[in-house]
């Protein structure tokens, strides 16, 4: 055996930041944010016939205070773009965001001036989900992707520099004229 160190049975080792990370992974509250018609497919996804209880996503919450998961279903108005910009300010870090259906990701069928193609250019998007409408198995399957990113995703200030980049990025997409207009 030599000089090496024997641990005791049942003892494990691990990261702090690793068992932080399986915490997060599993304590997802969504905000409610549902838009157009692919919010009743977000609607459905909390049924028992898809059971989204079981992974802990049962209840969307009112309150972005007590939020950490933003589903963006739906297509996304010149309107409602600041309204969506402030419940995401609201929310507490961190957060996330899944842009469920072809409007929330890329305005979808609508290419007119009304509509903001793709709410990337209003809030940072983690997951994107494509479908019009999805079907609920899909948004589940989108969830448990954003659970693989959020058990990697490092903690403290690199998370903030992550998310600045991606904030930086999402602003440098969009035209100047259009900013004015949604962040007034």
């Amino acid at each position: 055996m030599g000089l090496e160190e024997q641990l005791p049975s049942g003892i494990a080792l691990t990261s702090v930041e690793k068992v932080l990370g399986l915490a997060r992974k599993h304590s997802q509250w969504p905000v409610t944010m549902g838009l157009a018609c692919c919010a009743i497919e977000m609607m459905a996804a909390g049924t028992p016939r898809f059971d989204m209880s079981r992974f802990g996503l049962e209840v969307f919450r009112a309150s972005p205070r007590h939020s950490d998961v933003m589903i963006v279903s739906g297509r996304v108005s010149q309107k409602m773009a600041p309204i969506i910009r402030r419940v995401y300010d609201s929310m507490p870090e961190p957060k996330w965001v899944i842009s469920m259906g072809a409007c929330a990701s890329s305005g979808g069928m609508f290419n007119n001036y009304a509509i903001v193609q793709g709410c990337d250019h209003i809030v940072p998007v983690d997951v994107y989900l494509p479908g019009c409408p999805p079907r609920p198995e899909a948004l589940i399957h989108a969830i448990l992707t954003l659970r693989e990113q959020i058990e990697k995703e490092p903690l403290g200030a690199d998370r903030r520099e992550i998310a600045r980049k991606a904030e930086q990025a999402a602003l440098a997409a969009t035209p100047t004229h259009q900013m004015k207009g949604l962040l007034a």
